[in-house]
C-alpha cells in the first residue's frame, strides 16, 4: 500500500535509474574490452570517472535525506554514521567523509553539488572544496564565498585533489588580496593549534611479528623528527654484497631505530624504577648457544634465536639462577661487553667504522662484533672483534658471510659461495682511505 502523496519506490526517478544502471552494466559484466581501441578505452576510463562524480553526489543526498528522516533510529543504531558503518560496512573514518560531505552539499555549496552531478568533479575534489571552503569565515558574506566556491571549481578541472588542496590555502589571496598575509597568518596559528592538540603515536602489534606504529605531529615536531632521521635514512654505499636493497620506507624505518638505539647507548635517557632504560631478553643459555627455541622480551615480544645471539654481542649479559619451576633464585652481575676503549681501538685499526667492504658507515652506527661469539666461548678482546653497522651486523647473523682475521691483525670477509664460489677474502678499503 503507497501512502498518499508518495511515489511508489519502483516508479520513482532514482529508483528507475539506479535499476537501469544496474540492469547496464549486468549486461557488460563479463563482456570482453579487448576489441575496443586505445582511443576508446582512455576514452571510456574518463566517462566512469564522470559517472563515479555523478553517483556520489547521488549518494550524498540520499544519505543527507536518511540524516533527516534519522532512518538509524528506526535501525536501532546511535546516529546516521554509525548506520552507514554497519550498513555499508564502512571504516569509521570513511562513513565521516560520507556525513561531512552530505551535510555540506545539501548546505550551501551548491555550486560544488552541480559541478559533482554534473561529472565535472570528482568525489575526492568535493571533499577537499568542503575542507577549503570551511577554513573560510562566513562573514565574508555570501558574493564573497560564492567567488570562492567557483575559483576551487574551476581548479579542480585543471589539478588533482592534492594540488587543489594546496591552492585551497592560498583562497584567500584570490578573493581578499589586501587581507591574505594576515588571514594566512591567522590560520596557519589556528592549524598549527590544533595539529598540536592532535599529536599522537601508538604502538601495536598484529600477533605475526609485525609491530605498528601510528601517529601525528604539528609542524615543528615533524621538522625535528625528519632533520634527526633524514641523514640516517640515506642509501648505504654499493658494498661486497651488491647495493643497499631497502626501499626508502625502510630506510626510515632504520633510521627511526638506529636513533632510539643511539640514545639508549648513550645512558643520558631518565632513569625509571632505578635503572637506565634497557632491553631485558630472557633465553635458556642452552637454547641461546644451540641457536633453538625463542628469547622474550621484557615486553612480552619473542624473538628467533638468531636474533637473540645477534642483540647478546653488543649488549651486557647477566646470568640468572632459575629454580625448576622458572622463579628466580639469583641474579648475576653485568659481563662481557667491548669496553668504550676496546670500540676506539676496534676503529682506529679497521679505519674509524663499519668494517664491511665497501661500507662508509662511521663508529657511532656500529655494533661491536665478537667473530668467534663469545656464547660460545670467544673472548672479548681486539683478536675477536670487528665493527659493523647494524645492516651488516644482522647480514652477518643471518646470512652466509663469514669473518677472520688476517695475519696483519686486520678482519677479512669470506663471500658465501653463492656469490664468489673461491671466497676470496675482501677488505673494506673504504674506511682507511
Amino acid at each position: 500500500m503507497t501512502v498518499l502523496g508518495e511515489v511508489p519506490e519502483h516508479l520513482h526517478p532514482v529508483a528507475g535509474a539506479l535499476g537501469a544502471i544496474g540492469d547496464a552494466l549486468d549486461g557488460v559484466a563479463d563482456v570482453a574490452l579487448w576489441s575496443l581501441s586505445d582511443d576508446a578505452v582512455a576514452e571510456l576510463v574518463s566517462e566512469v570517472h564522470r559517472c563515479e562524480g555523478r553517483l556520489a553526489e547521488l549518494s550524498a543526498r540520499l544519505v543527507a535525506e536518511a540524516d533527516r528522516r534519522e532512518l538509524s533510529k528506526r535501525a536501532g543504531g546511535a546516529s546516521t554514521q554509525a548506520w552507514l558503518r554497519r550498513e555499508l560496512k564502512l571504516a569509521p573514518g570513511v562513513a565521516k567523509q560520507h556525513m561531512v560531505l552530505a551535510a555540506a552539499l545539501a548546505g550551501p555549496l551548491e555550486l560544488t553539488r552541480e559541478a559533482l552531478a554534473a561529472g565535472d568533479i570528482s568525489r575526492a575534489h568535493a571533499q577537499v572544496i568542503v575542507k577549503a571552503m570551511d577554513m573560510l569565515p562566513s562573514s565574508l558574506g555570501v558574493e564573497a564565498l560564492q567567488r570562492a566556491e567557483r575559483q576551487l571549481i574551476e581548479w579542480c578541472r585543471d589539478f588533482d585533489p592534492a594540488e587543489v588542496a594546496g591552492l585551497g590555502r592560498r583562497l584567500f589571496e584570490v578573493i581578499d588580496p589586501d587581507g591574505a598575509d594576515r588571514r594566512e597568518a591567522k590560520l596557519l596559528e589556528k592549524q598549527e593549534r590544533e595539529a598540536k592538540r592532535r599529536r599522537h603515536l601508538t604502538f601495536g602489534a598484529n600477533g605475526f611479528g609485525l609491530h605498528h606504529l601510528r601517529g601525528q605531529f604539528d609542524p615543528e615536531s615533524a621538522a625535528v623528527i625528519e632533520a634527526a632521521l633524514d641523514g640516517l635514512a640515506q642509501p648505504l654505499a654499493s658494498t661486497a654484497d651488491g647495493p643497499d636493497p631497502r626501499s626508502p620506507g625502510q630506510r626510515y624505518a632504520d633510521a627511526l631505530v638506529e636513533v632510539c638505539r643511539r640514545q639508549l647507548n648513550s645512558g643520558d635517557l631518565p632513569s625509571r624504577g632505578g635503572e637506565k632504560p634497557h632491553l631485558v631478553l630472557t633465553m635458556r643459555l642452552d637454547k641461546l648457544k644451540g641457536a633453538v627455541g625463542s628469547g622474550l622480551l621484557d615486553t612480552g615480544n619473542v624473538l628467533s634465536p638468531q636474533t637473540a645471539r645477534k642483540l647478546a654481542c653488543d649488549a651486557q649479559i647477566i646470568p640468572a639462577l632459575l629454580g625448576t619451576d622458572g622463579q628466580l633464585l639469583d641474579l648475576g652481575r653485568a659481563s662481557r661487553m667491548f669496553t668504550a676503549a676496546q670500540r676506539r681501538a676496534l676503529a682506529l685499526r679497521d679505519g674509524h667504522g663499519c668494517a664491511f667492504p665497501g661500507c662508509d658507515r662511521p663508529i657511532a652506527w656500529c655494533d661491536a662484533h665478537h667473530i668467534h661469539r663469545w656464547i660460545d666461548g670467544g673472548p672479548t678482546d681486539l683478536s675477536n672483534g670487528v665493527l659493523l653497522c647494524t645492516h651488516h651486523h644482522t647480514l652477518i647473523h643471518h646470512g652466509d658471510w663469514a669473518i677472520r682475521i688476517a695475519a696483519d691483525r686486520r678482519p677479512e670477509f669470506l663471500p658465501p659461495p653463492w656469490i664468489d664460489p673461491d671466497r676470496k677474502p675482501l677488505r673494506n678499503h673504504h674506511q682507511r682511505e
